[in-house]
């Protein structure tokens, strides 16, 4: 259900801006279909941009990698954390002056292009401390950093995403390492600069002129919730990190306009739901016992519709859901939450 039976989710929108990792691809290889629901979008002379709190390859880079995937992509459609976050020191420090990073090759070369220096010791006086990730992170660059800030550089954290997509499940993300010198430091990051900031959303979202943009993503914490501090339409798809245990206990600044199970929610209006919903047709859910009962059969995306409505109703913890009929198991199994 998206609206009016039979209209395509993308048909209201003249720009998407899509999430990367768990979205478009997981790690170096492209999720099943979002390679040809790109080029469809491209095909449909709509407007598409791309939006990461990876600060681990440049814009050009990214690009790049999306063309070898076959997602033909322009630098200049890739905002990312990195050159955020470039463009703001670059925008609040003297020219040339020296910045400490802790990240990958990708944020230094962003800092050069932006007229600055990158260092790696606290010994060259850094005016500001930049923190992006990096598979090689370790132990010495957090304790430069440590030792730098805490003689007066500003920190700028790229992103706190707590962790990142593999195919090994969630591993440590920036966030992760910004925790660790937060617990050192006892003081959060002065300026956070990626998702769920509403920064790289609302440059993005310049682009679609006076129409709308849609933004889809796979995590709750970072792309839901930038969305709405941008003020957009968001679309959670279930393809990477956010699950349906997770939406169901989302607070209301994390909650998506639309939950789809992959990228064929942007054109096929069986494929996508908008939440919540509190009467959808074969459905019911009845508060019971501390508890959601969910009854009678029909389309999954439908009872999650309703499922989020009585769940985001209920005040405390997110309640148990039940299955009250046979269909119902089958669809909280589908869904992952089996009892």
């Amino acid at each position: 259900m998206t609206g009016n039976a039979g209209e395509r989710l993308v048909d209201g929108y003249a720009l998407v801006v899509f999430d990367l990792d768990g979205v478009i691809y997981l790690i170096d290889r492209p999720i099943p279909g979002a390679v040809e629901a790109v080029r469809r979008l491209h095909a449909e002379g709509r407007g598409v941009a791309y939006a990461t709190n990876n600060a681990s390859r440049r814009s050009s880079e990214v690009a790049e990698l999306l063309t070898g995937m076959g997602v033909p992509a322009r630098a200049e459609e890739v905002l990312t954390s990195a050159a955020a976050a470039a463009e703001l020191l670059r925008d609040r420090l003297p020219a040339g002056a020296p910045v400490l990073v802790v990240g990958a090759e990708a944020l230094r070369a962003e800092l050069r292009a932006a007229g600055l220096t990158p260092v790696s010791l606290a010994d060259d006086a850094p005016a500001a401390v930049v923190q992006g990730y990096g598979p090689r992170v370790g132990w010495t660059e957090l304790a430069e950093a440590a030792v730098a800030i805490r003689a007066g550089a500003s920190w700028i954290a790229t992103n706190t995403d707590r962790t990142l997509p593999s195919d090994r499940g969630p591993l440590p993300g920036n966030g992760s390492l910004v925790a660790a010198l937060v617990t050192a430091l006892r003081r959060e990051p002065d300026v956070v600069v990626g998702k769920p900031e509403p920064a790289l959303f609302a440059t993005a979202a310049r682009r679609a002129g006076s129409g709308r943009a849609l933004v889809v993503g796979d995590r709750l914490d970072t792309d839901i919730e930038g969305a709405r501090r941008a003020g957009l339409d968001s679309l959670l798809v279930l393809t990477g990190v956010s699950d349906v245990p997770e939406l169901l206990a989302a607070p209301e600044e994390r909650r998506p306009t639309y939950v789809a199970l992959d990228l064929a929610g942007l054109f096929d209006p069986a494929a996508v739901v908008r939440v919540p919903t509190g009467s959808v047709p074969g459905w019911s859910v009845v508060g019971t016992g501390g508890g959601l009962d969910l009854a009678g059969a029909g389309r999954p995306l439908d009872a999650l519709a309703a499922l989020c409505a009585a769940a985001w109703s209920a005040a405390g913890e997110p309640p148990l859901v039940r299955p009250a009929s046979p269909a119902a198991e089958e669809t909280l199994a589908a869904l992952g939450l089996s009892v």
